[in-house]
């Protein structure tokens, strides 16, 4: 029995795959025996019950070879990100909708409707928000990349209701703070303010220091993640769309944090030019949601971003 990791070369999907490998065996979790990470590479997991398969998660043949009769579970965590989405449209939607829908459709073909759960993102929102966002709100997309996701949630919907699949469809928070370089994500800043001055290299601030944004931990993230195919379909209800719990922090809000954690000298490092690509974006998103069942379900967030500045820097700042 397997579970696939689409996604599974990259930063969030390897640490996926090292988290179900140490919660194997843990109460709600399918059985499984080994992990396939999908990807454009090779995983990085160095393990003999992970193995890879490279290809195009939107070419059908290819996704019904790599999901197969010992399929239990798929973690569909591959995406062209926000920025990229809204720069190549055609790239965007072939990957992040027709991808979805391949990798549905070939669950679909197994016959044994394995747990399916999808990545998607707070970016489904746009246009007039409340200030705390209920779980009733419907998606109204700024972006590309938010429009390929809400029709994907649709899609993860639609086939768990025909019994194809047990989905989840996990709208992320915004992952701070990521290692290594910025990305093509429009809110990849929420971690170079961080990641950068710590590392004493400039950075920029390109929305105002007010917005508010949902926030979240890598590790967070990952424990979400595991729990979102551990947790029972009726637990979750008909209606398989879930708003994972972060925090609410406002960019000027993060900067105080990392003076605290890193230091004045970090937080001169960080300069404040708007970009208005950018603001278009993540300016449209919400900066907070109620989640007061999900925590009672079992799922976790952060206690404060002091701690998620401390996390980044207890293992990766040398």
């Amino acid at each position: 029995m397997r579970i696939i990791v689409t996604g599974g070369s990259g930063f969030l999907g390897s640490r996926v795959i090292r988290a179900l490998l140490a919660a194997e065996g843990r109460e709600g979790l399918p059985a499984f025996e080994n992990i396939l990470s999908v990807d454009l590479g090779a995983c990085p997991v160095d393990d003999p019950r992970v193995a890879s398969a490279v290809g195009d998660i939107a070419d059908p043949g290819f996704a019904r070879r790599v999901i197969d009769g010992d399929t239990v579970g798929v973690y569909h965590l591959a995406a062209v990100l926000s920025g990229q989405s809204e720069q190549d449209f055609d790239l965007g939607m072939r990957v992040n909708l027709d991808g979805t829908r391949a990798l549905l459709e070939a669950a679909r073909a197994t016959g044994r409707a394995p747990r399916f759960v999808f990545a998607s993102s707070v970016a489904v929102f746009g246009g007039d928000l409340p200030a705390v966002v209920p779980e009733t709100m419907a998606p109204m997309p700024a972006s590309s990349y938010g429009a390929a996701k809400a029709m994907g949630e649709l899609l993860v919907n639609d086939y768990s209701r025909r019994g194809f699949v047990d989905g989840r469809a996990c709208r992320l928070p915004t992952i701070v703070v990521r290692p290594g370089k910025p990305n093509s994500a429009a809110s990849s800043f929420a971690s170079g303010i961080v990641r950068e001055p710590l590392a004493g290299i400039p950075s920029n601030l390109p929305v105002p220091p007010e917005t508010r944004l949902w926030l979240s931990s890598p590790a967070a993230v990952v424990a979400n993640l595991v729990h979102a195919m551990a947790v029972e379909g009726a637990r979750i209800g008909p209606w398989r769309t879930l708003n994972l719990p972060g925090l609410c922090v406002t960019a000027g809000e993060m900067l105080e944090s990392l003076e605290r954690v890193g230091g004045a000298a970090a937080r001169a490092l960080v300069s404040q030019e708007p970009d208005r690509r950018i603001m278009d974006i993540v300016c449209s998103w919400p900066g907070d949601f109620e989640v007061s069942r999900l925590l009672a379900m079992g799922f976790t967030r952060d206690a404060d971003f002091d701690g998620v500045v401390r996390q980044y820097r207890d293992e990766f700042v040398r």
